[in-house]
């Protein structure tokens, strides 16, 4: 709304009209505002779910404070996704198709992860919304992102990279001659519409999924086909990102601190991916229009801190569903919009151990019981970061019992966060890795 103000401004001498223009300003403002929003509004929300007796239900898996946090309110979630999408309608440009794309998922993933929360606590159990309910739900957002990114005419690449030339200039003034020389960067003009993404450690880092289906004889179908390949790429990414960061909510801090570092790398790559400059000088893909998606990390990042504020070790409100299943689709949806899909296993690394552990755990354990008669256990407990919680020497049917003693719960979040950090780090060093 704002956005559309600046732009009626801009034909105007009013002061200062130009600021808003500026994505970093911009970005600067929907920060400070998502994080004054989950502040602010947040301590009202925690007050109304308390109020209602809407409280976590706990199952007692005996670990140290597990059964403190019952009663503790949840549906948290519901403050970030309010100080994530009202600063975007206030200063976000809602004529941009990957705002517009960002917005749906946060009001998609959102709705499915309330629904899932008002159903465990209407009927008093863990279970909510039967999970293939929330894989159609998934599924459904991963069509609309990647359909939207085969057909929509506003989302294209660049295939001819940026380049600075020299331009000097010679001024005669009579008695003396200036010679002055500039810097001219030209702007890529030829885009393409092509499903290609980034992938690291190679030399010509763009992979282009159609070269899967080159094999077809005719040229059209081959493209149609890679496409839908994409297509389906897009669904697996959202599906498994969405319920890593699902699982990975299990201790105060966890999923919202590891969250928002992902999305400082996200954003850092969006911004250099949406700069012609920045991405020639980088060698890296130009995505005409994408730079928009910085401000919405702004939002999203400010909405994540604020959250952190209640949600830090002891937690005075969980998020639930409603706020890592929407957690995940973003995250998700924002790496494929800027086409750092297949980065996602590393930047996402925890996200996907969190998943790896609870498939190894039930494989192994079925395997066992089939096999011996008596179910055994690769881990402790799972999601992984209920492993460390565990004290080693009280179990005798694990294959890993380190630690033999348990870890507190905000020593495990901070060293997941370190690892978090590592892994940005590491994401983008790869880019540069060929």
């Amino acid at each position: 709304m704002l956005y559309s103000l600046v732009q009626y401004l801009l034909e105007t001498d009013f002061p200062g009209r130009h600021l808003l223009t500026y994505i970093t300003f911009r970005t600067g403002i929907v920060f400070t505002l998502a994080l004054l929003i989950a502040l602010i509004a947040g301590r009202s929300v925690i007050d109304r779910l308390q109020r209602m007796q809407i409280g976590e239900v706990i199952r007692n898996l005996g670990l140290e404070g597990q059964m403190n946090k019952t009663g503790t309110p949840t549906m948290g979630g519901v403050i970030i996704i309010m100080a994530t999408v009202v600063p975007c309608l206030l200063l976000g440009n809602l004529g941009n198709i990957y705002m517009l794309l960002l917005l749906i998922a946060t009001l998609w993933m959102g709705a499915i992860g309330f629904i899932d929360d008002y159903r465990k606590l209407k009927y008093h159990n863990k279970d909510g919304l039967p999970g293939k309910y929330k894989i159609i739900g998934q599924v459904g957002l991963g069509l609309i992102v990647g359909l939207s990114m085969w057909l929509a005419p506003q989302i294209v690449m660049s295939t001819s990279p940026s380049t600075v030339v020299q331009r000097t200039s010679i001024i005669d003034y009579g008695d003396e001659v200036h010679q002055t020389t500039e810097q001219i960067t030209t702007v890529p003009t030829i885009t393409v519409k092509s499903p290609q993404t980034t992938i690291p450690f190679v030399k010509d880092h763009n992979f282009n999924y159609e070269w899967l289906t080159s094999w077809l004889p005719d040229p059209g179908h081959a493209a149609t086909a890679g496409w839908i390949v994409f297509v389906l790429v897009v669904i697996v990414v959202v599906t498994g990102v969405s319920n890593g960061a699902n699982l990975t909510d299990g201790l105060d801090g966890l999923c919202a601190g590891t969250s928002a570092i992902i999305a400082v790398a996200l954003a850092i790559m969006a911004y250099l991916g949406g700069n012609v400059i920045y991405s020639g000088y980088l060698d890296i893909m130009y995505i005409p229009g994408s730079e928009e998606m910085v401000v919405y990390a702004g939002a999203f990042i400010g909405a994540l801190v604020g959250f952190l504020w209640y949600n830090a070790f002891p937690a005075q409100v969980f998020m639930g569903d409603t706020g890592s299943l929407t957690i995940g689709g973003i995250l998700a949806v924002f790496a494929i919009l800027i086409r750092k899909e297949l980065l996602i296993p590393l930047l996402c690394l925890i996200f996907f151990i969190e998943d790896l552990s609870v498939i190894i755990q039930v494989a192994y354990f079925k395997y066992t019981r089939k096999r011996c008669g008596t179910g055994k256990r690769v881990f402790k407990m799972t999601p992984l970061h209920h492993h460390f919680q565990k004290a080693g020497d009280t179990v005798t049917d694990t294959l890993i019992r380190f630690p033999l003693r348990p870890i507190p719960e905000s020593k495990i979040v901070t060293r997941f966060w370190i690892v978090g950090i590592l892994l940005a780090a590491l994401t983008f060093v790869t880019l540069k890795i060929r």
